[in-house]
């Protein structure tokens, strides 16, 4: 029997949920010679991969025989200690990153490493900040602030509440016939969001005795949820840091949008914008063209960088 192409909707860590052309799901191994082919990730597959399978006699089980190549896919370390990768997702057309502005909080610290690994993977980023409803003054007045900072970068940012249903249209329509990540802290509102957006998914909500608190990781590995013919959802557990992988030091300027534009200005063509002489990104940093909080934010992941060289 020839093998059958199917794409990884779920991964377990041993087994993996492949589902066929025809709408079978298919619980499949991973064939032991992949495991030697030396790759330094923790997860040779990942949700979004295309594979070949070969099923068993019965046919209710099959082994992975090939893996297609990807067009993308979002990496983070495995570990704080470990040198190893961890493929997240992989074959994404828009990375969702669900942020708050309290409830708990989303630094922007973690939003600006999201973007970076979206602008490094080639995958486009958007940032929807939920829990609108809860915002006094005080919180409307960061959340501008920080929407100004991100649409000022070229960024799409979206401000909705789940539990009220404000703006869902707007974040439905984005979605619509692509194959969207979703990330974003513990306690952020992913599983809300689902729930509201689309009713036949029945996603478990954590263990929250009050809306206003953190809560409970609630996905324990990825999963792609297909609840609309036309909308691909790679759900991820809660992250709580996006680490970087596989970057050079004079890398890392390019993937802010703000920088682009003078980085071709600089002296020196591996300019790392830190203390090089006659650097052009610094010079639009000390006109106040490019905002100095996105400056300090490449300098602390500047310091990430650096520091996996160690």
């Amino acid at each position: 029997m020839s093998d059958i192409r199917g794409l990884v909707i779920r991964s377990t860590g041993s087994w993996y949920s492949v589902k066929t052309g025809t709408g079978q799901v298919i619980d499949c191994r991973l064939r032991g010679k992949f495991r030697l082919d030396g790759m330094k990730t923790t997860n040779p597959i990942a949700v979004g991969d295309y594979v070949q399978i070969h099923l068993n006699e019965e046919k209710t089980q099959g082994s992975i025989t090939e893996i297609e190549s990807r067009r993308n896919c979002v990496i983070r370390k495995a570990t704080r200690m470990s040198k190893q990768k961890h493929i997240i997702a992989s074959n994404i057309d828009l990375s969702v990153l669900i942020a708050t502005v309290a409830f708990p909080r989303t630094s922007t610290g973690f939003i600006d490493r999201f973007l970076v690994s979206s602008e490094a993977y080639n995958v486009e980023p958007i940032i929807v900040f939920n829990k609108i409803d809860l915002y006094n003054d005080a919180l409307n007045e960061v959340l501008l602030k920080y929407t100004f900072l991100y649409e000022n970068a070229g960024y799409r940012v979206l401000h909705i509440s789940a539990k009220e249903g404000t703006n869902l249209i707007q974040l439905h329509h984005q979605l619509k016939g692509k194959v969207s990540l979703l990330s974003g802290h513990s306690g952020v509102g992913k599983s809300f969001i689902l729930n509201a957006l689309f009713k036949n998914l029945n996603v478990r909500t954590g263990e929250i005795s009050d809306y206003h608190m953190k809560g409970k990781h609630t996905t324990t590995f990825a999963e792609m949820l297909i609840p609309e013919p036309d909308v691909w959802l790679i759900d991820t557990p809660g992250i709580k840091e996006f680490g970087l992988v596989d970057f050079e030091p004079w890398e890392l300027g390019h993937w802010f949008p703000e920088f682009r534009r003078y980085i071709p200005h600089c002296r020196y063509n591996n300019c790392t914008h830190l203390r090089e002489p006659d650097c052009a990104v610094r010079d639009a940093v000390d006109s106040n063209i490019i905002p100095p909080a996105r400056y300090y934010s490449y300098l602390s992941i500047l310091n990430n960088v650096e520091d996996q060289d160690d």
